[in-house]
């Protein structure tokens, strides 16, 4: 039972989350009546009468081993743990029963030659590692640990294929899962224009199932709650998913409001923590972003996803 519990709970996560991002939460049952979960479903955080965030005791605080990295009981090191830790205790409002810029550190440690990240040190560059180790120094308030971030970023953008979709290494065929996994590095980093978007929003949507709806990893294969939440997730951060003009207007969602009129009700992602951005505001969870402009251009460039960051 417990070895099923894990994806379980990872593939009701990707699907709430993707409920949350259309704003379509309301209609879902919750089984524990103690639990007032946040919109966009959201970790659940204990607050007092006055909405503030109480301290949390968890196993977490007692599970983490940290000599420089995160690693499991079994003392296995990822530097996807270090992300997931990071993140957890920022929602948990936690970080400072860490060594947060030691942590930060070991990712830096894990960059490599040609600008991408790994699992470990010296392990190769992959898309998947590279957001949890550019989520991680961005949580930790320490981007600038990054070393040639213009290298990191044309790495990026020369994993965007003929076909338009984003593949995770060298020689791999393009995978809708990396359109959240590379888009959401390059906006931290200020560079979400290094990617073709309209490309990128074709091949998303060729992914998506006529008849169910769901989008897979690639055209023609089957739909999974996995992709479809990074198929939404990177419409989002490259714009098409909020954009009212938009003809090619990607999915027909659509809310009825008092008057009977429908109109599309899409929360914008927020690309550190993969939670609708309102949610993030109303946590004020931490983080820092890079630029290229000026702060202010840039936080008018977003749209406000993200200005509650830090930016440099």
């Amino acid at each position: 039972v417990e070895e099923a519990i894990g994806p379980l709970m990872a593939f009701c996560n990707w699907g709430l989350y993707s409920v949350g991002i259309f704003g379509k939460c309301q209609g879902l049952y919750v089984i524990d009546p103690d639990i007032q979960a946040l919109p966009g479903f959201a970790p659940v955080v204990r607050q007092d009468i006055g909405g503030n965030r109480m301290p949390v005791t968890t196993e977490l605080d007692y599970n983490i081993a940290l000599n420089q990295s995160f690693s499991t009981k079994n003392g296995s090191v990822d530097t996807r743990f270090t992300y997931c830790a990071l993140s957890s205790l920022s929602l948990l409002n936690r970080l400072d029963t860490v060594d947060v810029d030691k942590a930060a550190m070991y990712i830096a440690s894990c960059q490599n030659f040609d600008g991408g990240f790994g699992c470990t040190q010296g392990a190769e560059s992959h898309a998947g590692q590279i957001f949890t180790c550019i989520g991680a120094l961005s949580i930790a308030r320490r981007l600038d640990l990054i070393h040639d971030v213009e290298l990191l970023c044309w790495w990026l953008a020369e994993r965007q294929c003929d076909s338009g979709g984003l593949n995770g290494r060298p020689e791999k065929q393009a995978d809708v899962c990396y359109s959240w996994w590379i888009l959401s590095s390059l906006c931290i980093l200020g560079r979400v224009d290094y990617i073709k978007g309209s490309k990128l929003a074709s091949f998303i949507l060729k992914c998506q199932d006529d008849d169910d709806g769901g989008i897979a990893d690639r055209p023609g294969d089957m739909p999974d709650v996995f992709h479809t939440f990074f198929g939404i997730a990177g419409l989002s951060l490259i714009g098409i998913l909020h954009d009212e003009e938009n003809d090619e207007s990607v999915f027909k969602v659509s809310s009825d409001d008092s008057n009977g009129d429908t109109e599309r009700k899409y929360r914008m992602i927020d690309p550190i923590y993969a939670l609708p951005t309102d949610v993030v505001q109303k946590l004020q969870l931490k983080g820092q972003v890079m630029t290229r402009k000026s702060e202010k251009e840039i936080k008018e460039e977003a749209n406000g996803r993200l200005e509650q960051y830090e930016v440099i």
